[in-house]
């Protein structure tokens, strides 16, 4: 039985499709929750970061967040323009550098508090549903990026 590309490559069957909208779908949602906040989804990510654990290297964050060098720096850059956060020296390796939350980064966290409540109702999934979600989006990144 020959391959049937043409079936293949219908839209229809592509599972990157559904998971691509999906994803700008919901970065979407987010715009009007983080523009009163004067941040993009990505910096929203950065913040989210910092604020479980302050001090990380970009490494770190690039890590935590799957993102590179080249996406992060510039990113940084503006977010410290912006007075919010600091890139200090490590004590222990001058070389290693730190993103640090100045008291700025730190109290916009009590403004975004609202963010995820909202966003979260902006999915209309039963909670199982979305535990399950989760759980596979999960699955598939590690397998994709394997620690």
């Amino acid at each position: 039985m020959a391959y049937d590309y043409s079936e293949a490559l219908k839209l229809e069957n592509q599972l990157c499709f559904p998971l691509y909208a999906a994803a700008r779908n919901v970065t979407n949602m987010y715009m009007p929750l983080l523009k009163p906040l004067g941040l993009t989804y990505t910096q929203y990510l950065v913040f989210l970061v910092l604020w479980e654990r302050d001090g990380l290297t970009v490494g770190e964050i690039g890590e935590k967040l799957m993102l590179d060098n080249g996406t992060l720096s510039p990113l940084l850059k503006k977010l410290e323009q912006k007075g919010y956060i600091e890139r200090r020296r490590s004590l222990e390796d001058e070389r290693v550098v730190l993103i640090v939350l100045t008291d700025r980064g730190r109290e916009l966290q009590l403004r975004a508090k609202e963010v995820p409540l909202k966003a979260a109702s902006c999915v209309d999934l039963p909670p199982e549903k979305a535990r399950e979600l989760y759980t596979l989006l999960y699955e598939l990144l590690n397998q994709s990026n394997p620690k």
